[in-house]
This record gives C-alpha cells, sequence and structure tokens, in this order.
C-alpha cells in the first residue's frame, strides 16, 4: 500500500507543469525512498529524471515498490481540482487500478477526494551513469530562463560556450543575430552560500557607536545632577547651623531656606524630566536604527541567487535546440537556480535542486545540421 501526503499541493502542480509538454505518459515508481519517475519523449532527444525524497513528505508509507502509471494531462487536470496551500495526499492500494488522492483544506474543515484511473505502462527505468563533466555553470535560474526564452526569438538553436571568458548564449537566426555573455560574478554562488563577506558589520558597528554616546551623555548627567544635589545639600546644612540672631531672623533663614529648598527640588524635577524625554527620544530614535540594520540583512539574503559561479576544466562549446531548453526552463518555480553542467560529445544536464528533491533533464547536443 501506498500512502504519501505532501505538505502543499503545489509542488506536484509546479513538477507536473514542468514536464508535460515532454512526456505524455509515464510511471512513478515508489519505492522507500520516495517516488521518482524518469521517462523520454517522443523524440528520444531529452530525458527527464524527477525524485521527491521520502523526507519530502509529512507523511510516507510505501509497503512493496510500485508503479503508478498514469497519463499526465488527466493528473493535471485532477491536480487544478486543489489549491496550491492544500494538503495532498496520494493513495493506492497494492495492484490496484485506481489512484486517490485527498485535498485538505488548511484554513477550513473542506476535505475533496477525486479518484484516477492508472494506466499499464511498459517502460524499462533507464541507468543514468556517473559522468565527469568539463565545465559547470551555476546561475539564476530566472536569467536562464530570460536568455533561452529571448533568443527562442531569433533561433532554434543555441550554442552555449564556456570559457575563461565566461558562458556565453549564441543563437543565429534568418533575420538577426543574438549573443548573451556572463562573466564570473564577485561573491558568486557556491553550495548555496554566499562567498562574499556582507556588510552587515558596518551597519552593527554603527548602532553600537550611537548606544555608547548616549550612554556617554546619561553617565554626565548623572553626575551633574549628583554635583547639584551635592551644594543644595550643602546650602541647606549651613544655613541650619547658622543659630545666631534674633527669631525674625531665623525665621527669615527658614523662610528663605524653604524657598531654596522649593527651587532647588524644583530644578532636581526639571532635570530629571529633560532626562526622560531625552532618553525616550534617544530610544524611539534606536529601533528605527536597527530596522535599517536588518533591512540590509534582508537584501543580502535576497542577493544570494543573484551571482554567476563557473567552474571549467576545458573548453566546451556545444548547440542545443531552444525549444526543449524553453521547456526545461519552466522547472525555475521550483528552485532559485539551475546547474548547467557540459563536456564535449556529452548530453547537456540542467538540474534544478529544492528541498523535497529534485528535477533533472539530460539534453543531446546537435551534431552538425541536425
Amino acid at each position: 500500500m501506498l500512502e504519501a501526503k505532501l505538505q502543499e499541493a503545489g509542488l506536484l502542480k509546479k513538477l507536473l507543469d514542468a514536464i508535460k509538454e515532454l512526456v505524455t505518459d509515464a510511471n512513478f515508481e515508489c519505492n522507500e525512498e520516495g517516488i521518482n519517475l524518469q521517462a523520454m519523449d517522443n523524440s528520444h532527444v531529452a530525458l527527464v529524471s524527477v525524485l521527491i525524497q521520502a523526507a519530502g513528505f509529512k507523511r510516507y508509507r510505501c509497503d512493496r515498490p510500485m508503479p503508478l502509471g498514469v497519463n499526465l494531462g488527466s493528473l493535471t487536470k485532477v491536480l487544478k481540482c486543489a489549491k496550491d496551500d492544500d494538503i495532498c495526499t496520494l493513495k493506492a492500494a497494492d495492484e490496484a487500478d485506481l489512484l486517490n488522492l485527498v485535498y485538505e483544506a488548511k484554513n477550513s474543515d473542506r476535505i475533496a477526494e477525486y479518484e484516477m484511473k492508472l494506466m499499464d505502462i511498459d517502460s524499462d527505468q533507464l541507468g543514468i551513469p556517473e559522468t565527469e563533466y568539463d565545465a559547470r555553470v551555476t546561475l539564476p535560474s530566472n536569467e536562464f530562463s530570460r536568455i533561452v526564452r529571448d533568443l527562442s526569438l531569433l533561433g532554434e538553436s543555441v550554442r552555449i560556450e564556456v570559457s575563461k571568458e565566461g558562458v556565453r548564449f549564441a543563437s543565429e537566426g534568418e533575420a538577426a543575430n543574438g549573443s548573451i555573455l556572463l562573466r564570473q560574478t564577485e561573491g558568486s554562488i557556491s553550495g548555496g552560500k554566499i562567498v562574499a563577506l556582507s556588510k552587515d558589520g558596518e551597519d552593527d558597528g554603527e548602532v553600537k557607536e550611537e548606544d555608547d554616546e548616549e550612554e556617554n551623555e546619561d553617565d554626565d548627567e548623572d553626575e551633574e545632577g549628583s554635583k547639584k544635589k551635592k551644594k543644595s545639600k550643602g546650602k541647606k546644612e549651613k544655613k541650619v547651623k547658622k543659630e545666631d540672631g534674633d527669631e525674625d531672623e531665623e525665621m527669615g533663614d527658614v523662610d528663605e531656606d524653604g524657598e531654596e529648598e522649593q527651587d532647588d527640588e524644583s530644578e532636581d524635577e526639571e532635570e530629571s524630566n529633560g532626562k526622560k524625554r531625552k532618553k525616550k527620544a534617544s530610544s524611539s530614535s534606536k529601533p528605527a536604527k536597527k530596522a535599517k540594520t536588518s533591512k540590509s540583512k534582508k537584501g543580502d539574503d535576497d542577493d544570494d541567487t543573484s551571482g554567476v559561479l563557473i567552474e571549467m576544466n576545458q573548453h566546451v562549446s556545444l548547440t542545443f535546440s531552444l525549444k526543449y531548453l524553453v521547456n526545461f526552463s519552466k522547472s525555475g518555480s521550483l528552485a532559485n537556480k539551475v546547474q548547467l553542467m557540459m563536456s564535449n560529445d556529452v548530453p547537456l544536464l540542467v538540474a534544478y535542486e529544492f528541498d523535497q528533491g529534485h528535477i533533472r533533464y539530460y539534453l543531446a547536443p546537435k551534431i552538425g545540421d541536425d
């Protein structure tokens, strides 16, 4: 029995949208490691390999290896009935001819169930040998999508050339030619992490320096306040000790002392109120500065996928069909970056890695006038 629960149905919808134009019918091979699919297009020019790991499911159970033969067009229609954030559960009994799909809404009590007929598809699991490539280019998936989409307006083929200068995409058409060069980016992507140092330390230093200045100001104010209090206290003691003279003078001194005490107390209150207002104003200005720092950090995180990384052992130049590359680029909704791996006279590998698994395309190069 198979039971696989995905946290969001949107993942399955994006996968099918990426491969439905390349493959019509295919087997989803289910085993204890997860669900994978391997299929070739009708022209046997491109191969697609999809893997959703068992750990990528919210709950996964597969008692024994079993294939699920489906028509991808029909499965796409059934998945359109689910929202992207619905919890999607796939169920199938051993040797069953039906696939059960259950959609559970996260914010309501709505549960929808659908059944889909399975197919018997004769297909052999293709063994993909491990290949050592001469060049690997890692770039943002949206940049790759834009390049192949723009060049497809000019011609049917694109020449991808990796050299010390960078990676060049060139297309020649009947009416116009186009060429796009991407150079190695300073601080480019390496294993999903930014290599260049971020500038967060400078912003943090500014905030810390401002805090130190405010603390020093507060200390100075406290010292001034304590000096004034000591001075006023000395005046009081001096006037209390002065007992010579008649009662009128003593009464006058007492009244004078009372007035001075009131004046001193009013001065102390004004000073304390001034301190409170100043501290309040400074504290209100601190979050704004820190917010600016956090914003700059977020900007650095957004730039994590904006670099181009080129690894090359030798010069590589191959020509491919743009029609297939445009289809491959639809997987950009699954991952922020894409890897192109190339060797002379070897199929191109276009790989998108995401949290739950991966989707990989293999495309044979054009030879001569083919």
